[in-house]
């Protein structure tokens, strides 16, 4: 068991580049801001391995426009060297990478310019993975998408189109349930037909399901992962106390936490913490789960509670 954040690191002064818009596009501000982007993603994952953060998803604009026909610079190529080192690090030292493409992602849509473009970001993504040299395991989640008052014809649809999808994309695609259109249940149904890993959101199955047991439902998930594609990747987060339902907690609710890796103990999985504190809540969840015997504990530096202090 490995546990991760997304995207973002609150820590450190280092900051992708998020600001960059089309009508501004050039290629020296596009091998600027990939350096940076780059540069900030290199110190991440030493934070994140000096503190035993061993899982993390990759933010999709880490390659800008990669996927628009206004890119004129050859990125595989003119950052070769970088990605390399960039891929080597996470090898070396056994972290576990997944990227989540933008919900504008729909591949079930029922327009043929939407499907194409969400293809060409998929590919990206695949691309990008690649050009790290990781192997199957780092994943690519994808909500199923629209339910076009036809529940079962878009699922179809899903299936159809994911025919489309070239070999790098489907060996690193995996399906998550969401809070309201496609349950866990639903995602299943797809696996079955396109064999598939499903990956578990907490959150959204406690919001929708078909009133199946975390326990229940989650051994059929287990089932879908091959042993290509690593162990099970799951998405936790607690509802945010007060707010709308669906709304993410702002920081990790311990009891929920635990109760959480006790009534799934027999499964070994990688947790992505959808928190809104980031690595403050995976610091504090690590410290939870190092009597767990699931859980990879190897701390380089300093011990979890001067860590804690530091960035409180």
């Amino acid at each position: 068991m490995k546990i991760g954040y997304p995207c973002i690191n609150q820590t450190l002064p280092c900051r992708g580049n998020k600001t960059f818009r089309l009508k501004s596009y050039s290629k020296e501000r596009f091998i600027d801001t990939v350096t940076n982007n780059l540069r900030c993603l290199q110190h991440l994952l030493s934070f994140n391995l000096d503190h035993n953060i061993l899982f993390f998803r990759i933010s999709s604009d880490i390659i800008p426009f990669a996927s628009h026909s206004v890119l004129n610079v050859d990125w595989e190529l003119f950052f070769k060297d970088r990605l390399q080192e960039i891929g080597r690090f996470i090898k070396k030292n056994n972290m576990r990478i997944s990227m989540h493409p933008d919900q504008f992602i729909v591949l079930n849509s029922k327009r043929k310019e939407v499907v194409q473009r969400s293809i060409q970001e998929l590919v990206y993504h695949a691309s990008f993975l690649d050009s790290l040299g990781l192997d199957a395991s780092s994943k690519i989640q994808l909500h199923v998408g629209g339910v076009y008052g036809e529940k079962e014809k878009s699922m179809n649809r899903f299936v159809k189109n994911f025919d489309l999808l070239p070999l790098p994309v489907k060996k690193r695609l995996v399906i998550e349930n969401d809070d309201r259109s496609y349950t866990a249940k639903d995602c299943l149904q797809i696996s079955k037909q396109i064999h598939i890993p499903v990956l578990f959101d907490v959150l959204h199955h406690q919001i929708n399901n078909f009133d199946e047991p975390i326990q229940k439902i989650f051994r059929f998930i287990a089932e879908t992962w091959q042993t290509n594609d690593g162990i099970p990747m799951v998405d936790y987060s607690s509802q945010e106390q007060n707010e709308k339902i669906g709304k993410h907690a702002t920081h990790i609710n311990q009891k929920d936490f635990i109760c959480f890796l006790q009534s799934i103990n027999s499964i070994d999985f990688d947790i992505m913490l959808e928190i809104k504190d980031k690595e403050k809540s995976a610091l504090e969840a690590i410290s939870l789960a190092k009597s767990d015997p699931r859980f990879i504990f190897k701390y380089k530096k300093k011990d979890n509670e001067r860590i804690l202090e530091e960035i409180s």
